[in-house]
C-alpha cells in the first residue's frame, strides 16, 4: 500500500508538471514564433486567439454564475415581493387566485424557472422578522406603509433600509415611487425627503392618460434584454412623472416626453428606469408595470428577469451618475 501511494503521488506530480510545462511552452510559442509571422498573419492569428479566449471566458462565466446561483452556493436565493398598498391599489397587486395577485404569480413563475424562491406578502410585519434570509426585496407598494391593517412598524422600516445598506438588493416597480411621498407642493423639488425615497432615487408626482411612449436606452450594453433594441423602444403603460431625483442615479431608460398627451409630460425628458448603489445594496427602479398584461407578457418578463439578475449580482454594469448628461433638464417639472 505505501508503494502504491508513492507511485500515485509520483504520477500525479508528473501530470501536473506536464500541464504546467505545456502552459509555459504555449506562452513562449506566442512570444517567440508569433512575431515572425507577416503583419497580416500576425493580426489575423492574434484576433482569432483573442476571440477564442473571449468566447471561452464568456462560456466559463455563464457556467460558473447562473442566475439561480448568483450568490454563494451555500445560501438559498430568496426574494421578498412586498405589495402592501396604503394608497391606491393597482390591478397587478390585487388578489385574484389562491391568495396571489397577477404580479405574484408572474414572479413566482419566473423564480421557479431560475431556482429562486419568491415570497409574496402584503403583511408589513414580515420586516420585524428574519431579513437575512432574503437576497433581494421587490416593492410594488403605495402610500405610507406605516399605516393601515398591513402596516410595517417603524422599527421594521429601519431594519428594511439597514438590510439594503448591508447588501440586500432592491427592485421597485411602478408605484414603489408613490410610497412615503414628500409633503409640500407637488410640482416643486424638495431637498428633504423620506429615507426610503432617497434610497430609491426619485419620487412620483402624477401621471396622465395611458399611452404609447418612447423609452430611450441609455444603458444598453450590460442588460441583456436591451442589447437588440437599438437606441429606443415603444411601450404602452401608465407613465409616471417624477421629481426629487438623486444626483447619483444612473439612468437606464429615459422618458421621452415630446408628443405625449397630458400636462404631466409638458416637461423635458426625465428618468423612467434607473439604478444606483445604496451603500452595499443594488437598487433599481422602473416606472413600468401598471397593467396586468405587462406581467403576463413573457417578453417583458425577460426584462424583469434581467433587472433581478443585476440586483442579485449576476452581472455588473457601469453606475457612473449620468442624469446630468442624458436628462440634463430633469429637474424642470413643468415648462
Amino acid at each position: 500500500m505505501p508503494a502504491r501511494k508513492a507511485r500515485t503521488k509520483l504520477l500525479t506530480f508528473g501530470l501536473r508538471a506536464i500541464f504546467v510545462f505545456g502552459i509555459i511552452w504555449s506562452a513562449r510559442f506566442w512570444e517567440v514564433f508569433l512575431p515572425r509571422l507577416s503583419p497580416v498573419n500576425f493580426l489575423g492569428v492574434l484576433m482569432l486567439r483573442r476571440d477564442f479566449f473571449r468566447a471561452s471566458l464568456a462560456a466559463s462565466a455563464a457556467a460558473a454564475f447562473p442566475f439561480s446561483r448568483s450568490l454563494a452556493d451555500d445560501k438559498a436565493v430568496k426574494v421578498l415581493y412586498f405589495t402592501n398598498s396604503a394608497g391606491f391599489e393597482h390591478g397587478p397587486v390585487k388578489i385574484v387566485k389562491d391568495g396571489l395577485s397577477v404580479s405574484d404569480i408572474a414572479l413566482k413563475k419566473l423564480g421557479a424557472t431560475h431556482g429562486i424562491e419568491v415570497v409574496c406578502t402584503k403583511d408589513g410585519k414580515i420586516f420585524d422578522g428574519d431579513l437575512k434570509q432574503f437576497s433581494c426585496f421587490a416593492f410594488y407598494s403605495s402610500g405610507d406603509l406605516l399605516q393601515g391593517p398591513n402596516a410595517m412598524s417603524a422599527e421594521g422600516k429601519k431594519r428594511f433600509l439597514a438590510a439594503i445598506d448591508d447588501g440586500v438588493g432592491f427592485v421597485g416597480f411602478h408605484s414603489a415611487s408613490d410610497t412615503w411621498r414628500t409633503a409640500g407642493p407637488a410640482y416643486e423639488n424638495q431637498t428633504e425627503v423620506d429615507p426610503y425615497i432617497r434610497m430609491l432615487g426619485g419620487e412620483f408626482i402624477s401621471h396622465g392618460p395611458d399611452q404609447d411612449a418612447i423609452m430611450t436606452i441609455t444603458q444598453p450594453t450590460r442588460i441583456p434584454w436591451l442589447k437588440d433594441k437599438g437606441e429606443s423602444f415603444k411601450h404602452f403603460d401608465e407613465w409616471y412623472a417624477h421629481k426629487n431625483f438623486n444626483e447619483d442615479i444612473h439612468v437606464i431608460l429615459t422618458q421621452e416626453t415630446e408628443g405625449m398627451q397630458g400636462r404631466d409630460y409638458n416637461r423635458p425628458p426625465f428618468p423612467a428606469t434607473w439604478a444606483r448603489m445604496q451603500k452595499k445594496g443594488r437598487v433599481l427602479y422602473t416606472s413600468m408595470g401598471h397593467h396586468n398584461k405587462f406581467w403576463e407578457d413573457d417578453n417583458m418578463m425577460g426584462l424583469i428577469r434581467d433587472f433581478f439578475g443585476w440586483a442579485l449580482g449576476e452581472y455588473d454594469m457601469d453606475l457612473t451618475p449620468n442624469i446630468d448628461k442624458v436628462t440634463p433638464e430633469a429637474s424642470i417639472l413643468q415648462r
